[in-house]
């Protein structure tokens, strides 16, 4: 079978197209028969810096949708030949994926293989972010780091329907304002790089009234992650769930928190599966009931074949992207 892997560290050209053995799954997994790929930021994270590499050669890749191809000991609830979607810990820019079934969902009525390709890791995350961890209530109002991308467009989506007064998103380009401000957010401040963020605090300010937001959501770390932090209103609560800076991990303390009672928590996806398998399942039900039921959509503005890996990963990492980038396997 093809598979793209990363046999040394570096920038898109390292991704190559190899022939491989088709794994076999163990006690209590799965394999699926690939038909689209999701392309995330983690995935350049990993080609470019090891970020939750085990060993090279490795395959990337976080997310699929295709059908069962064989089940592992003990696994049930799925059948072969059946449609489903995938979380994996990385393997899935390959023709065939191993993962275990308690990361294997049934594909919702009505949501056909391509999409579902979007769903595994961006939209349990962006409904977490909104709901599980944010907690965003009715009449609240958020600020979105990544705005246009593949989670900052679901999390638009979800927060208006939730109820909140406003959705406040952070751009590095005017293209990218324009596609935020189509998929439920009130306003987006343009940012051009990391470095300038400090700016959007007097923006988030002057759009609140002076108030500032009740929950931001940072998936960049360093001074982005400071910034959403002092764009907070009182009681105000910010959920870091990532690090796309690759800065020195934040640390925030009692000066920071104590004088406006201030919260922060963290979310990861792929922590969660491994931790708390129970729950991401739990999650991710509802997360896709929302798809089903027409709350949030999740639009493929780009499809590669796999064999153009690379081609994906220059243009997300040249933060022109928006939407969700997709990897054609079969």
């Amino acid at each position: 079978m093809r598979a793209v892997q990363v046999q040394e560290y570096g920038g898109p050209e390292v991704l190559r197209t190899v022939e491989t053995e088709v794994p076999e799954p163990g006690p209590g997994q799965v394999s699926v028969d690939v038909a689209y790929t999701g392309v995330n930021f983690a995935d350049l994270k990993a080609r470019g810096e090891g970020y939750r590499v085990p060993s090279l050669p490795f395959v990337p890749g976080l997310e699929v949708s295709g059908r069962v191809r064989a089940l592992g000991e003990g696994v049930s609830g799925v059948e072969v030949g059946q449609e489903v979607a995938a979380l994996t810990a990385g393997g899935a820019y390959a023709d065939v994926v191993v993962t275990d079934a308690t990361t294997v969902f049934p594909l919702p009525s009505g949501v056909d293989l391509r999409t579902a390709a979007t769903l595994p890791t961006v939209l349990p995350t962006a409904y977490a972010l909104v709901h599980a961890v944010g907690r965003l209530q009715p009449g609240e109002t958020v600020l979105v780091q990544g705005a246009a991308g593949g989670i900052g467009t679901a999390v638009g989506q979800l927060a208006k329907a939730a109820g909140a007064s406003g959705v406040f998103g952070v751009v590095s380009g005017a293209a990218k304002a324009k596609y935020a401000l189509d998929h439920g957010y009130d306003d987006v401040f343009v940012v051009p790089s990391t470095t300038d963020s400090v700016q959007f605090v007097d923006e988030v300010r002057a759009a609140t009234g002076g108030r500032g937001v009740d929950l931001a959501l940072d998936p960049v770390g360093g001074e982005t992650f400071r910034a959403s932090l002092a764009s907070l209103a009182v009681f105000g609560r910010l959920v870091s769930f990532g690090n796309a800076s690759s800065a020195e991990p934040w640390r925030v303390g009692q000066p920071e928190l104590y004088p406006t009672g201030l919260s922060v928590s963290g979310f990861s996806i792929l922590t969660l599966a491994q931790t708390a398998p129970g729950a991401l399942r739990a999650l991710t039900e509802k997360a896709f009931a929302a798809v089903a039921e027409g709350v949030v959509s999740l639009p493929v503005t780009a499809e590669f074949p796999l064999e153009e890996a690379s081609e994906a990963h220059r243009l997300m990492g040249g933060r022109t992207s928006t939407g969700k980038l997709l990897l054609r396997v079969a």
